[in-house]
């Protein structure tokens, strides 16, 4: 996905800007990218790639070089950024998150106006970023021209802008799928996609952006150049497994959200009759570990860590560029405690099943360290469309999620058209998918949290939170 941080003060704030990013890590693993401006010399940039080395590292040399009193920084996991653009608007700093999902459509529309072009990266692609600063330079000034941007585009557009004058412009997506947060301290305010990144710096809270809010922020302060919209429709899947544990979005905080998740799972289950008789319930780490707490204080059996991963030399199994490398890296961090595994029965929470690759190894890895039963569940319910309103990391079709192979798998082309059946686990087609992927992966009972529960967890109306990705409503 990506995330983004930006400062300006009345004295030099690299370090700021520096440490504010890289607390924005676990959001990607591709790029990183550092801005600054400087009253006397202007823009200084770096991008670097981070799918092998860590942010901190591949930054670390150019702070030396860095020098100024504002500046914008990112983790992006598609395009490098930020981009230096040059128009009639001046020039200007970008970075963005989101996704375009009609970009070949405006490329297209742009090139039609004969003169114009882009920069292709070494896919022939255009860099997202580039095609945002193209649509907003449509118009006669940057609020107007990333309103323009913002409508155009089928999808999402969240962004941070550094002027020449050195102030920075932020703005919200349209529908607010994302989070945007100014932070202040004295001589300086930020702004952050994830509060408790600043919160470290000193910085408290200011100011939670609202859907389509466009501010612009200096070290004074901040004024508010087009006003918030009333549709929001806030990433849900943020709170169960994106979001960092200390970050808070609406006011309401990741790690208690999953807490309070858990918790309801157990309530549920226990209601209905379904609680299994297991020795302990564990988290598959790092981001099913807080369901997991949640679930196993309401069900009152003892929570255990019966393996736990090491990081110290490999953060992100996905890293390697062979699916083979990363598998075996997958492995590499699995350490058993085989104490708690040997002759137990195990309850498993995890964040979601999304394709299931990695939860297959999981099943094998716990039988093969000697557990007598693997039960497990899952805190969000079962993932039917691939997102296209951010820019997660996305299979080739809806086919490579596992809910959708499996119903494929019984029923053809007739079971996609009763998806919110199997989605339901009260239903016979609900019984029937936990059943196939049981078989499947060797558990020795399956659940998901429904999509109500979830609501309920979040604590947000339900027309403020985007499910698609379960439900398929917009």
């Amino acid at each position: 996905m990506g995330g983004f941080f930006g400062a300006i003060s009345k004295r030099d704030c690299v370090l700021d800007i520096f440490f504010g990013v890289d607390y924005h890590s676990h959001l990607g693993t591709r790029r990183g990218g550092m801005i600054i401006h400087d009253a006397k010399d202007g823009f200084q940039r770096q991008i670097h790639s981070i799918e092998n080395t860590p942010f901190r590292t591949k930054f670390d040399k150019d702070l030396a070089e860095f020098h100024g009193c504002s500046g914008i920084g990112c983790i992006s996991d598609t395009d490098p950024q930020p981009l230096l653009v040059r128009s009639h608007l001046g020039l200007y700093a970008i970075t963005t998150v989101g996704i375009i999902n009609n970009a070949e459509e405006l490329i297209q529309r742009y090139f039609s106006d004969h003169g114009h072009q882009f920069m292709a990266m070494s896919s022939g692609k255009v860099n997202s970023t580039e095609l945002a600063a193209a649509l907003i330079n449509q118009k006669d000034d940057l609020v107007s021209g990333i309103l323009h941007a913002q409508e155009e585009i089928d999808g999402s557009l969240t962004l941070l802008l550094l002027t020449e004058q050195g102030e920075i412009i932020a703005a919200r997506d349209r529908v607010g799928r994302l989070p945007v947060l100014v932070g202040k301290k004295e001589g300086a305010h930020c702004v952050s996609f994830e509060s408790f990144a600043y919160h470290k710096l000193g910085y408290t809270d200011a100011y939670e952006l609202g859907p389509r809010e466009i501010v612009r922020i200096t070290a004074d302060g901040f004024e508010t150049l087009s006003p918030a919209g009333k549709e929001m429709k806030i990433c849900a899947f943020l709170w169960t497994y994106y979001g960092y544990p200390n970050s808070n979005y609406e006011g309401i905080n990741v790690e208690v959200m999953r807490y309070r998740n858990g918790e309801i799972m157990a309530r549920d289950e226990v209601a209905r009759g379904l609680l299994p008789k297991v020795d302990y319930v564990a988290g598959v780490p790092d981001s099913g570990v807080p369901h997991a707490i949640g679930f196993a204080n309401r069900s009152g059996k003892p929570f255990a860590r019966p393996f736990v991963k090491y990081t110290p030399t490999w953060p992100r199994s996905f890293m390697p560029t062979s699916q083979e490398a990363r598998n075996q890296v997958a492995k590499m961090k699995q350490i058993p405690v085989p104490e708690l595994i040997e002759g137990k029965k195990l309850l498993f929470v995890d964040d979601s099943i999304v394709r299931g690759t990695q939860l297959r190894e999981t099943v094998e890895f716990l039988y093969e360290s000697g557990a007598e039963e693997v039960h497990m569940r899952s805190a969000c319910p079962p993932i039917m469309h691939s997102c296209k309103y951010l820019n997660f990391s996305r299979g080739n079709s809806d086919m490579d999620l596992l809910a959708r192979r499996t119903i494929q798998e019984l029923e053809g082309d007739e079971g996609q058209q009763h998806l919110e059946e199997y989605a339901d686990a009260n239903t016979q087609r609900g019984q029937c998918m936990l059943k196939t992927i049981c078989e499947k992966f060797g558990f020795n009972s399956l659940g998901y949290q429904s999509l109500d529960g979830l609501l309920e967890a979040i604590g947000l109306d339900r027309d403020k939170v985007c499910t698609y990705c379960w439900s398929g409503r917009e």
